[in-house]
């Protein structure tokens, strides 16, 4: 493990209590976390991935936990769902090395602006749970979107939650909380599925991650009982800055090369 001095491991602690906040509600704390580790000195762009999907992987658990306590996602749903998004993020870590992850940014970009413009223009989309289907089609269609957003994950990553949260309010009627407590579900799978490679490999630094892994469980707690609390409005406003902060960083980085 590389030389990190008291203040970058304090920055780091910092960073990962707010991606497990922002995790928690709405997803996209990598946006946060996932950075903060690249700029780390001697952390290699591996291990600062696979140590990302650590940490991320303990908050996730918590939220995944607190909301499925209060929420009860029919797991009629959520388990179809969660082993499709295991499958996909497994598939999607494999296909990450044949596809280099510039040719997705821009199809990622007009997804996302598509996205947030449909949200900002539809204030009435994800307030209340509106099933578009039931029984087999409704399984099918959420065993589709745990493996296309795992398959992302996989292979990129960068808002995956928004990804799984926007697709369930969109395409299968949900409102923006349940929608929230099924993306958990989804997305500790995913994590799971890139642990599976990276452990192997030897790319997590584990005292980091388990650091870094607390402050984003604490964090991912207060996100979660803060968006039960607020209600689906709450969650749509903080989905609505997620994806505009995830547009800026994907626009940066087509800019700069980054």
């Amino acid at each position: 493990m590389p030389e990190i001095d008291v203040l970058t491991l304090v920055l780091l602690l910092v960073a990962a209590l707010a991606a497990g906040w922002v995790d928690a509600v709405v997803g996209g704390g990598g946006l946060i976390q996932l950075p903060a580790l690249m700029l780390a000195p001697g952390i290699a762009p591996l291990q600062a991935l696979a140590t990302n999907k650590l940490s991320s992987l303990m908050g996730t658990a918590v939220a995944a936990t607190t909301y499925s306590r209060r929420m009860k996602p029919d797991p009629r749903t959520a388990v179809p769902l969660a082993l499709a998004a295991l499958a996909g993020a497994v598939f999607g870590a494999a296909l990450a090395t044949l596809i280099p992850a510039e040719a997705f940014d821009p199809i990622i970009l007009v997804v996302l602006i598509g996205v947030g413009a449909f949200t900002v223009f539809k204030p009435k989309m994800g307030v209340h749970t509106n099933r578009r289907w039931h029984g087999w089609k409704h399984v099918a269609a959420a065993t589709m979107v745990g493996f296309f957003v795992g398959t992302y994950d996989g292979a990129l990553g960068p808002g995956t939650g928004s990804f799984f949260v926007i697709l369930f309010v969109s395409v299968l009627g949900y409102a923006f909380m349940p929608a929230s407590a099924f993306a958990k579900i989804a997305n500790l799978c995913t994590n799971i599925g890139a642990l599976a490679f990276f452990i192997p490999a030897g790319h997590v630094l584990w005292g980091l991650g388990l650091a870094m892994g607390a402050a984003n469980l604490v964090g991912a707690y207060i996100g979660a009982r803060m968006a039960l609390s607020k209600g689906s409005k709450f969650v749509r406003v903080v989905f609505i800055f997620v994806i505009a902060a995830l547009i800026a960083k994907i626009s940066w980085d087509m800019i700069t090369g980054g």
